[in-house]
């Protein structure tokens, strides 16, 4: 029996329950953590325990947005919920959805990518990823800055996936400056593809997330694909392509201006970095700290700028990051 200072949400689908509570009930600590209050698992109800009317509305309305969210494929994170929770509390203050307001969940799910052959839908997982997808698809050059762990460069490829797929966009130009974080790999065997690659590692591992492995290889034999060495690209100029600047702020200034002048016809340019890590000798200014100053003030080029609210990794890493942001 429920106790009356309690509030109960029933759930007869046990997969659907499983999903709300999260491996582990993760999630409704990520409820109580929100909420200030118990939250736990009784049979087949959710119950939370709380004498404020206000919080058991709230309660009550992240329920029904989470289970719509599941409902269109949307995975059931702690991310979605901390978003779900922001959108219906504006500057901390639980609030009822004015009528016909767009819910979290809609704006997640107007956001998503659909990579054709995937193997699923692409959520963003948090406010600022549903933000960064948008100004993907509506500006010509888009800067995502951010910790390592926030998607830049996964959603980055999703989104020219779906973009070459579709046949929207003829190539997909993938590069990256070929700089080692703090150690020397000296001299790496093969041609100049074998060389790059594990630079580019990290890009292979999102595309490889998204689609089987022989749709990358066969993307790659008919050059759909491109690995372009950001030191080769000079004197080229790109028509139709999406191209990916990954690990931008390894660039120096020279080859960022480089980079950004090779966009031609019906082009679009994703830069992602993370500025707390460069790895460029301590003389170099960084090519993406250099361009986020001098392009600020031209409106064409979008900026998403990610924190550690926005990692999706372990719930570690998050701390993590936090930790090493608060010491520096």
């Amino acid at each position: 029996m429920i106790p009356t200072e309690a509030v109960g949400i029933a759930l007869d689908d046990t997969r659907l329950l499983a999903d709300v509570c999260g491996v582990n009930d993760y999630n409704l600590r990520v409820f109580e953590r929100l909420l200030g209050v118990s939250v736990f698992v009784r049979g087949n109800e959710i119950i939370l325990e709380s004498t404020d009317a206000c919080i058991r509305d709230l309660f009550t309305s992240m329920i029904s947005q989470l289970l719509e969210a599941i409902g269109e494929g949307m995975p059931a994170s702690p991310d979605l919920i901390t978003a779900i929770h922001a959108s219906l509390t504006p500057e901390g203050v639980p609030s009822s959805q004015a009528p016909g307001e767009r819910s979290c969940a809609d704006r997640f799910r107007e956001a998503a990518i659909q990579v054709p052959g995937a193997f699923s839908k692409v959520y963003p997982r948090t406010a600022n990823q549903a933000l960064y997808l948008r100004g993907l698809s509506t500006h010509d050059i888009s800067i995502a800055i951010g910790p390592a762990g926030t998607g830049k460069t996964y959603l980055a490829v999703a989104w020219a996936l779906r973009e070459i797929l579709s046949k929207a966009r003829r190539k997909l130009v993938l590069t990256r400056p070929v700089v080692e974080a703090g150690e020397s790999l000296g001299f790496l065997p093969g041609d100049l593809g074998q060389k790059i690659s594990p630079y580019l590692r990290p890009l292979y591992d999102a595309m490889e997330a998204l689609v089987p492995f022989d749709v990358v290889r066969r993307l790659e034999d008919n050059h759909t694909i491109e690995i372009a060495p950001l030191a080769y690209m000079r004197g080229r100029s790109l028509n139709n392509c999406v191209v990916i600047l990954d690990e931008a702020q390894n660039t120096t200034k020279e080859q960022m201006k480089m980079f950004l002048t090779r966009l031609g016809e019906g082009s679009v340019a994703v830069i992602t970095g993370d500025v707390t890590q460069i790895d460029l000798p301590r003389k170099s200014e960084s090519g993406l700290v250099h361009a986020l100053s001098v392009l600020s003030g031209i409106d064409e080029i979008f900026v998403c700028r990610m924190d550690g609210r926005d990692v999706v990794r372990n719930p570690l890493v998050r701390k993590i990051i936090e930790a090493y942001e608060s010491e520096f």
